[in-house]
C-alpha cells in the first residue's frame, strides 16, 4: 500500500477533519481516506457522453424544443476541368 503526505494544510481544513472523524468514529487518517476514495469513485460515475451530460444538466429548466429543418438531398460535386 502507498502513503503520501499532506503538507501545507491550513488548520482549520485539519480542524474540520478532525472533527469529521470523530463524528463518523474514525481516525483522521482513515476519514482522509474515506474522503478521496468517495471524490475519486464519484468522478468515474459522471456519464461519458456530453448530450446525455448537457441533458440531464439542463433538465431542470423545462428544455427547449427546436425546429428541425428539413434536409435537402446532396448536391452534385462540381465537374473537374478539362
Amino acid at each position: 500500500m502507498a502513503s503520501i503526505t499532506i503538507r501545507n494544510l491550513d488548520d482549520e481544513t485539519k480542524e474540520r477533519l478532525r472533527v469529521r472523524a470523530a463524528h463518523r468514529r474514525r481516525s483522521m487518517e482513515e476519514e482522509a481516506r474515506s474522503i478521496l476514495q468517495e471524490a475519486l469513485n464519484a468522478e468515474t460515475t459522471l456519464p461519458r457522453n456530453l448530450a446525455k451530460l448537457l441533458h440531464d444538466r439542463f433538465a431542470a429548466l423545462g428544455g427547449v424544443d427546436l425546429e428541425i429543418s428539413v434536409r435537402e438531398p446532396m448536391r452534385e460535386p462540381p465537374k473537374p476541368i478539362s
